[in-house]
């Protein structure tokens, strides 16, 4: 029995270690396991997609990482000292694991001015509203919730706007013939 268990182990690690390096899913445009953590929506997408995913997830994360300081500390004390270091270390975190999808997003808006523009400010937008989730002295549970959902509306009017500027330029925009590309080279 315990020479059938060694030898599955071996088989399934000698299996694992000759997978091509191909074989790895492109998440976003990052190369990644299957699971994402920073766009696990976007799964196999293109760039706008894993960093318009990444807004709403990473927002939510530290969100309810608040969320937890609130309900173990209550709202005045979540912002004392220590209380307010997990909510402070997860947006530290997560503008570092923005960062990937926030450059490919800016190459792939790069066909428009415009565009670029919108995922600039989308950026501005979301690192505001990851510095805003704090509680605010004399804030009622209600302000305080209603505050920190009001985000997610604003990105996905931002959102919406920058698709379908991307959607309406590659729409106007015509590849050039191949005799021409060819020439071109």
């Amino acid at each position: 029995m315990r020479t059938t268990c060694r030898l599955a182990a071996i088989a399934f690690v000698a299996a694992f270690a000759a997978a091509p390096a191909s074989a790895q899913r492109m998440i976003g445009g990052n190369p990644g396991p299957q699971y994402n953590y920073v766009c696990p929506n976007a799964d196999g997408g293109p760039p706008l997609d894993c960093y318009f995913d990444a807004v709403r997830h990473l927002y939510t994360m530290c969100r309810h990482v608040k969320s937890i300081e609130i309900i173990e500390w209550g709202y005045e004390k979540s912002q004392e000292g220590v209380n307010d270091a997990k909510s402070n270390s997860c947006i530290d975190k997560q503008r570092g694991n923005m960062q990937k999808p926030y450059s490919s997003a800016l190459r792939a808006a790069g066909i428009s001015k415009q565009a670029t523009d919108g995922v600039k400010d989308l950026q501005t937008v979301w690192v505001a509203a990851l510095e805003d989730l704090k509680w605010r002295p004399g804030e009622t549970a209600d302000d305080y919730l209603t505050r920190t959902v009001t985000p997610y509306m604003e990105f996905e009017e931002r959102i919406a706007g920058i698709q379908l500027i991307v959607e309406t330029v590659k729409a106007h925009v015509r590849p050039a013939p191949a005799a021409k590309r060819a020439a071109a080279k």
